[in-house]
């Protein structure tokens, strides 16, 4: 019997924060070493930050990445053990995404990414080159100030194996994993054992499940013919580390198809080491099944580069105490709850990195400010419990981030306390405004523990709307009054952008727009005079804000075009940007219960409006009447157009057979897809201007790297249109059609 330790981790490493992120790397392998495992496996491009994005081209970026991994080969921290360790490498004038392999301050082997991360958030392609020179190697020599450390002149650079004088390790980096014909397999049937997965994969709802069964099926069997059989290490990623993804960390342990350690998917840890204790020989019996050893035997060879050493100790056989890690039930977050728990790391990461000082986001009484609202004090909660544990990181981030003095011994134990005093709320009410959602808005803050004003701005809604008249002559009026669609949209315009600030710390600017008239200063006055009055009294030296109810900033929304522009980017930074309303709706039931809050039930029950039209006996404003469709159907709308990858015609085409025995082909459904589009393009200029939002499914429409799309449409689509009209023409009505007779028809 051949009993090993090995490590994956979890590191929350942030873009080009080098000292940073070598700290946590050996804090890392110290915490491997502490267990007695032989093999550290990190996240992938962990010297310089997964997130560097175009500072990948730099060669400082490069540079610097070499100087650290210098100092990990000279720590000795990183003595008797095997590190996999991530960096970018240029190689003959080409830079490739790489894992180098270290061991007693030597460099074993470079290993560079073949397959690329290249859609979605990913565009790996635009920094690096995949290897292409499969099962080969070349030398690499090595940089003069890594020559100096090592004693080496070269080293092997390209697709290889490591060989201990116990068993074999093979490298895998991420995207790899996701390819029908993963390098794993193929290194399996050459005798590799062991597998490590460096990977940088982001956080998406209910995305988890997806890469558990990946991991379990790498070391399970492919193809039904080949046991395949193996120890697989992932380690990823944790936490924000500059953009708007967050990375959901998770390290695993598989063993033969079962995975026998995992790591938390959220977490408020810089490091986190996950750990297995495992016999070799289970590895071994798994694969001797008779048609794996006939492929293994005619696989091609891949080259081996021998390491002095045995993974498992000499001594490891006769320790009573050293048990092998069993199967393990993998722990799933429903969506609710990573919708509560990823915003909320996500949030902490921006605050504390940032150095601001808190949130600030005026309250609606509506759905969207309630959810960013709830997150906020998720993000408390993850705070305070981290704090009754002790970590001393978080610890300290609280202190400071509340204003204490450096000898403070005030501890961030409470929510309710943390938030009173990092969280900024208010409630900018005009004549429009109801007494219920003035209420609502108060009774959470209250509940929550925020710091919460109630002001009116009425008075410099009528001073903006007089100023038009005099400058204009003319006098709008709402369509309650008589006024046409463009004077009404005008109005609720105007008050829609003075509630949102466009600021970071105090720092302000004016903006004057012609899309929507007379917004920008009116905006950034009011919110300016509101933070500088709140900063100044309660002596906090800066304050970041979040994306607010009025913005209209969470997914459908946004794909619809229903928002004033400069009013939803008019703010750092927004948690709910790509969570559409029925999920949003789903959390707050969640977090009733789970954070023992009932006031939000009057959020859940309540009817979504705008409040920015005058309310008469026969008229109440409607989110989903002002659209023309329901927020449900703006979740079927948005998953058609990106996840399945929907224009037009085949959307339509789509919905005849998801609706067509409920809505007519004619004057609905086609009615709706062609609307949507309409609006949607005509209103997609204000995606170009959206707040960067945290990226949590994959129907976001997020115009900065996500949902790439053009910002000028023709919006009327008139030869697409014109197909939908067609086909819509010739295809029988069902939706009158009875029950027995579908079924008879089906």
């Amino acid at each position: 019997m051949g009993h090993l330790i090995t490590v994956a981790t979890s590191l929350n490493q942030w873009a080009l924060d080098f000292q940073g992120n070598y700290e946590r790397i050996i804090a890392s392998i110290r915490i491997a070493r502490e267990r007695g495992a032989t093999l550290r496996v990190g996240p992938e491009l962990e010297i310089p930050g997964y997130g560097c994005l175009d500072h990948f081209i730099e060669g400082d970026t490069i540079l610097h990445s070499w100087e650290i991994l210098g100092n990990i080969l000279e720590n000795e921290a990183a003595r008797n053990i095997v590190c996999d360790v991530g960096m970018p490498v240029n190689h003959k004038n080409v830079t490739y995404n790489c894992r180098v392999i270290i061991h007693n301050g030597k460099i074993l082997l470079i290993r560079p990414k073949m397959w690329l991360a290249n859609d979605g958030n990913y565009r790996e392609l635009r920094y690096f080159t995949p290897w292409m020179k499969h099962r080969q190697t070349e030398d690499h020599y090595l940089p003069r100030i890594i020559q100096s450390t090592t004693g080496q002149t070269k080293v092997p650079f390209g697709d290889a194996v490591v060989s201990t004088a116990d068993t074999c390790i093979g490298v895998e980096l991420c995207e790899e994993l996701f390819t029908p014909a993963s390098p794993h397999i193929l290194m399996g049937l050459d005798g590799v054992e062991i597998f490590t997965n460096s990977s940088g994969s982001h956080h998406e709802l209910r995305k988890l499940y997806t890469r558990v069964e990946l991991i379990k099926e790498a070391t399970l069997k492919r193809n039904l013919a080949i046991q395949l059989g193996g120890v697989y290490l992932y380690a990823n990623q944790q936490g924000c580390d500059g953009d708007r993804l967050y990375y959901d960390g998770c390290a695993m342990i598989a063993l033969n198809g079962q995975i026998i350690a995992q790591g938390s998917q959220f977490s408020l840890d810089d490091v986190e080491v996950v750990s297995a204790t495992i016999d070799i020989e289970d590895v071994r019996s798994h694969r001797s099944i008779k048609s794996r050893a006939m492929q293994a035997a005619g696989a091609e060879r891949y080259k081996r580069i021998e390491v002095p050493m045995a993974l498992s100790g000499d001594t490891a056989d006769l320790m009573p105490d050293l048990k092998v890690t069993k199967p393990i039930e993998v722990r799933y977050h429903v969506p609710e709850e990573e919708i509560a728990l990823g915003p909320a790391c996500w949030l902490w990461d921006y605050l504390r990195r940032s150095r601001t000082q808190g949130f600030f986001i005026p309250l609606s009484g509506g759905i969207d400010s309630c959810a960013t609202a709830t997150i906020v004090y998720s993000m408390c909660r993850l705070v305070s419990e981290a704090a009754l544990r002790g970590d001393k990181q978080v610890i300290a981030d609280g202190r400071r981030i509340a204003g204490e003095p450096n000898e403070s011994i005030w501890l961030p134990t409470d929510p309710r306390d943390l938030a009173g005093r990092i969280f900024h709320t208010c409630y900018m009410g005009t004549e429009n405004s109801s007494v219920e959602t003035r209420r609502r808005a108060k009774m959470l803050s209250e509940a929550i523990g925020a710091y919460h004003i109630d002001l009116n701005m009425d008075t410099v809604v009528v001073a903006v709307r007089n100023l038009f008249s005099f400058v204009t002559g003319v006098k709008p009026q709402f369509k309650t009054q008589g006024g046409t669609e463009a004077e009404n949209l005008a109005l609720q315009n105007i008050q829609a952008s003075m509630s949102c600030p466009d600021l970071l710390g105090c720092e302000w600017s004016l903006r004057i727009s012609l899309h929507n008239c007379c917004h920008g200063f009116a905006e950034k006055l009011a919110a300016c005079s509101c933070l500088e009055a709140l900063t100044w009294m309660r002596g906090i030296r800066s304050t970041s804000y979040l994306a607010d109810c009025r913005a209209k900033s969470d997914d459908p929304e946004s794909l619809r075009g229903y928002l004033t522009k400069y009013d939803c980017s008019s703010a750092d930074i927004n948690p709910i940007g790509a969570i559409s309303k029925t999920d949003l709706k789903k959390f707050i039931a969640w977090s009733r219960d789970a954070f023992d809050l009932p006031i939000l039930d009057d959020f859940l029950t309540a009817v979504p409006t705008a409040e920015l039209e005058p309310i008469t006996e026969t008229y109440v404003q409607s989110d989903e009447a002002d659209m023309g469709m329901t927020y449900d159907e703006l979740s079927v709308f948005g998953r058609l157009r990106k996840v399945e990858k929907c224009g037009p015609y085949s959307m339509y085409t789509k919905l005849l057979h998801e609706w067509g025995t409920t809505l007519s082909p004619t004057h609905v459904i086609a009615e709706k897809v062609k609307k949507f589009f309409f609006e949607y393009a005509r209103n997609r200029h204000k995606m170009t201007t959206l707040t960067p939002s945290y990226h949590a499914e994959s129907y976001s429409p997020d115009d900065n790297r996500f949902d790439l799309r053009p910002f000028l449409y023709p919006s009327r689509f008139p030869y697409q249109f014109a197909k939908i009209d067609k086909l819509a023409a010739v295809v029988p009505d069902r939706s009158n059609v009875s029950a027995s007779e579908k079924t008879k028809v089906d």
